[in-house]
């Protein structure tokens, strides 16, 4: 909308000083004629905006002037700061608002703590794109106009209509009723029911979405928590296979990698670790553990155990002494 426009505009000149047409028209995502023609909006309506000519020229407020904001705190806008430097934003497609709400976050502290807050949230990182080993992080991303859609009738409480790619299957239309989003591990998930059953549609796969009028046959209110943890429960079971294995401590994190989930998990006697982990099958578990070579040991199911041993069995075999 333009007035949140107009007021990230006066926010970028406060807190950055001067800075031409271009550069605030990145920030915005507008174009340059768009900022020049609310930078006269602003002069009308009384804003103490003015050009600087020359070379290094631009846009800036008078000194002083300030936007009357609510305040917060010095903690409660670092909290604030430290959740909004995730990349969780990307997968709702609230980027651009998100660096909006960052600005009047820090446009709203008192002037003795507004730099303070800045540079100390830049002492925080979450979700960097890769790890200790340099495994990169992949957020799944989903086109803006089909995001808002989404979004739009999740918060409306209306009926969706999404052309959805399920796995090996033609993309087909489809209309539910969203219940709401839901991200993890930066992928994100749509609640809801066709024709009263349950279904969870991940985001990515969802290649054009339209907000229908009709209102979505849901509850008022809605405990998101606990419908992802039903669902996640039905999915482990529906087909899956639970493994108890034995692990290498230096070893944990490639098990998990290919896991579909850790039910429990405690010390060993010896130093390893004792984990129950599902995964999508029985070869698939036969994969993940054969990449941990001697560092796991699968102690349950035994047809598991049987696998790898006819396993290993053949490879030594290959490569048993020849002469």
């Amino acid at each position: 909308m333009r007035a949140d426009r107009l007021v990230s505009l006066v926010l970028l000149l406060r807190q950055r000083g001067r800075l031409t047409a271009d550069t605030l028209a990145r920030e915005l995502e507008v174009s340059t004629r768009t900022v020049l023609r609310d930078i006269e909006a602003l002069s009308a309506a009384g804003v103490p905006v003015y050009a600087e000519r020359g070379r290094h020229g631009g846009f800036a407020l008078s000194p002083g002037f300030r936007t009357e904001l609510t305040g917060l705190n010095h903690d409660e806008a670092l909290a604030l700061l430290t959740a909004g430097s995730g990349r969780g934003e990307l997968v709702f497609g609230l980027g651009s608002a998100l660096a909006s709400a960052m600005r009047k976050v820090v446009d709203a502290l008192p002037e003795g703590h507004r730099a303070t807050a800045s540079d100390a949230a830049q002492r925080f990182l979450v979700d960097p794109e890769t790890d200790l080993l340099s495994r990169r992080l992949v957020t799944e991303e989903v086109p803006d106009t089909t995001m808002i859609e989404v979004r739009r009738a999740v918060l409306a409480g209306h009926k969706l209509r999404i052309h959805y790619a399920a796995t090996d299957q033609t993309p087909q239309w489809r209309t539910v009723d969203p219940i709401g989003l839901v991200t993890v591990r930066d992928r994100g998930y749509l609640l809801a029911t066709r024709s009263g059953a349950d279904r969870t549609y991940r985001l990515s796969r969802v290649l054009a979405a339209e907000e229908l009028p009709e209102p979505a046959q849901r509850p008022n209110r809605v405990d998101l928590d606990r419908i992802w943890r039903e669902r996640s429960a039905r999915f482990l079971s529906d087909g899956h296979i639970t493994v108890r294995v034995r692990v290498n401590p230096a070893r944990r994190e490639d098990l998990l990698d290919t896991a579909l989930a850790v039910r429990a998990e405690e010390p060993d006697a010896d130093g390893w670790l004792r984990l129950e982990v599902t995964f999508q099958d029985a070869r698939h578990a036969e994969w993940a553990l054969w990449q941990l070579s001697t560092d796991a040991e699968a102690l349950a199911p035994q047809s598991l155990r049987t696998s790898l041993r006819n396993r290993a069995a053949a490879v030594a075999t290959r490569y048993g002494d020849s002469a």
